[in-house]
């Protein structure tokens, strides 16, 4: 079984940094890949980042030149450095992999983790 695990999220005031990390866990072959989403109340989830097994990345213009993601495939784990953050980023923020186990590759995410941008 594959878990993901988050954290880093909390309380910030506007401008103000956090990082966010996910790792996952389980008997897991390798990694393709891996994102980060975020979902405010009566919204619906949408893409924050998102990284390749090569490290290529994107984003949406929302956060780009401020957030940046980032991968360590020797400990399975992602990163969300969040810089400059503004009250509409406040969000739960919910990690995304797509995993191989043996021959079946599948979506796996995390539970969540609250960012909260206020003063």
């Amino acid at each position: 079984q594959v878990q993901l695990v988050e954290s880093g999220g909390g309380l910030v005031q506007p401008g103000g940094s956090l990082r966010l990390s996910c790792a996952a866990s389980g008997s897991i072959f390798s990694i393709d890949t891996m994102a980060w989403f975020r979902q405010a109340p009566g919204k619906q989830r949408e893409l924050v980042a998102g990284i390749a097994s090569g490290g290529s990345t994107n984003y949406p213009d929302s956060v780009k030149g401020r957030f940046t993601i980032s991968r360590d495939n020797a400990k399975n784990t992602v990163y969300l450095q969040m810089n400059s953050l503004k009250p509409e980023d406040t969000a739960l923020y919910y990690c995304y992999m797509r995993i191989t186990i043996a021959t079946m590759t599948s979506n796996y995410w995390g539970r969540g983790t609250q960012v909260t941008v206020s003063s």
